[in-house]
């Protein structure tokens, strides 16, 4: 299995912190988000290779970043060429990049670089193991406002996913989906596809929706919570819960 992380976004919404630096090299309790997330990943020995999707504009701060990791399998730093929030490529483009830089179809775990999870990533990588088909993962989410911003799932007994939609103006369940994803490898082809079919580009939900049309995919409820780093107050909050001292 290999794992692409998206980390080519501008963070707007965390300005001026994020003006000039990626939100997934935030430090949290003295490291990164993407530390966090790469070491917990790291260590299930799962993962042969990572691809770190990054923009023209933050690719030097990766590459600093990149010449202290002291992880097990090697780390790729991706440049997509973009220079603006407004000439982003948008993640379900940035993920089939690193496809194309990747050369193969293999099983890929695709990640967002800016969230973080209070569990081992351990358990959906375990969990994929049995499925044996493309799996994201999902939570009960209360708030209707929140909602509106996510992937939302309709699903059977068996986990298996019978709707998705991303964004709804009317959600048909409470089950949201984080930006954590395993593609089976048969399908990994199937992006360029939806790509060329204009599936929306902006979010990497967009094309999890698509697929659930081509062939099943399953959600796994998740055993703990995950922290979007959206906002200076989605930041304070994933610092308290790591025991960071934020200073903002």
């Amino acid at each position: 299995m290999k794992c692409i992380v998206l980390a080519a976004g501008y963070g707007t919404r965390l300005y001026p912190l994020t003006e000039n630096f990626p939100k997934p090299l935030l430090e949290i309790n003295g490291k990164s988000i993407l530390d966090w997330l790469l070491e917990d990943i790291d260590s299930t020995d799962a993962i042969k290779e990572y691809s770190v999707v990054s923009n023209h504009r933050y690719i030097e701060h990766f590459h600093r970043w990149h010449r202290n990791l002291r992880l097990r399998a090697p780390v790729k730093i991706l440049d997509d060429g973009s220079i603006s929030n407004e000439t982003r490529l948008g993640a379900v483009k940035d993920i089939q990049f690193a496809v194309d830089d990747l050369g193969t179809y293999d099983d890929l775990l695709v990640i967002a670089g800016d969230n973080l999870l209070d569990f081992s990533i351990a358990e959906f990588i375990s969990y994929y193991d049995k499925k044996q088909a493309t799996c994201v993962m999902r939570y009960y989410e209360k708030d209707p406002k929140r909602l509106l911003k996510s992937g939302i799932v309709q699903i059977a007994i068996d986990d298996c996913i019978i709707h998705m939609e991303e964004k709804p103006e009317k959600p048909r369940s409470n089950w949201c989906t984080p930006p954590f994803y395993i593609y089976h490898k048969k399908d990994v082809p199937l992006i360029q596809k939806a790509i060329e079919e204009n599936c929306d580009t902006d979010a990497p939900g967009n094309f999890l929706s698509w697929l659930c049309n081509e062939t099943k995919v399953y959600a796994m409820q998740m055993p703990g919570k995950r922290y979007d780093i959206g906002n200076l107050e989605s930041y304070k909050q994933a610092g308290e819960q790591f025991k960071g001292i934020i200073q903002v």
